[in-house]
């Protein structure tokens, strides 16, 4: 993981610079971010409610504009990574279990998904999982120091499949200086997806960043192999049977 140290610009640009406009009565515009996510009024179960009310209060870590403890919050000094939407935490879970040397913070604003990972995380006994149930962007641009994750994770992010809502992607140019700027020296960003023009959207906009640079092998398409510690997914399982494809993006702190 060691790579030659460049200094950073402090000054990222904001993720949300492409905010859209709306109207107020009267005519004043006013400027609303656009949001990568939509709320889905998602019904918990009554085991994602029980695990929400037993370990909530112990692996939830409430959103807060201000750097977050990490040697506090885990209990110990370890690699952090962060995952952003993690949906219902399977693979999320099965990577803490297979890194126990590694800290996970996840990030999902779904209810369900939350209250599914805080019940993998009591039945496995998994400490080094905790989770902020907020805005991802929010969450990085406040709560994590810069220059101070050993990885993020971004696996299968909603593609946005209409032209229209392309600007809704969470990888975006902004976005990616913001990662860049979170990882440590040697960090890596890690994407996943099913879709083959966000794929290649994403490896555009990482490409693009400076402060990013590609693992894959010279010459090749640009996509890595995907990493031992993803696991693969019932639905990608599934893809991949009917002959879908995936592409997984590594790219490293430069």
């Amino acid at each position: 993981m060691a790579a030659t140290h460049t200094t950073m610009s402090s000054k990222v640009p904001s993720p949300h610079d492409n905010a859209d406009v709306i109207e107020r009565e009267g005519g004043a515009a006013v400027h609303r971010p656009i949001k990568s996510f939509v709320l889905r009024a998602g019904r918990m179960g009554p085991g994602q409610t029980r695990a929400m009310n037993v370990w909530g209060p112990r692996f939830l870590v409430p959103y807060a504009p201000q750097p977050l403890d990490a040697a506090t919050t885990f209990g110990r000094n370890a690699p952090l990574v962060v995952e952003i939407g993690f949906g219902m935490g399977d693979a999320t879970a099965a990577i803490a279990a297979a890194l126990p040397e590694t800290n996970f913070l996840g990030i999902e604003v779904h209810g369900p998904g939350v209250g599914a990972l805080l019940k993998l995380i009591g039945e496995r006994g998994l400490g080094n999982v905790r989770i902020v149930r907020h805005d991802a962007v929010d969450v990085l641009a406040q709560m994590i120091a810069p220059a101070s994750l050993a990885g993020v994770h971004v696996f299968f992010p909603d593609p946005w499949h209409k032209l229209k809502h392309h600007k809704r992607r969470l990888i975006q140019p902004a976005f990616a200086a913001l990662l860049a700027s979170r990882l440590a020296p040697g960090g890596h960003v890690h994407c996943a997806t099913d879709w083959q023009p966000y794929a290649t959207q994403m490896l555009e906009v990482l490409t693009g960043e400076p402060g990013l640079v590609n693992t894959a092998e010279p010459g090749g398409d640009g996509y890595a192999a995907r990493p031992a510690y993803r696991p693969l997914t019932k639905f990608e399982n599934r893809g991949l049977k009917l002959g879908h494809g995936v592409w997984d993006l590594v790219f490293r702190r430069a």
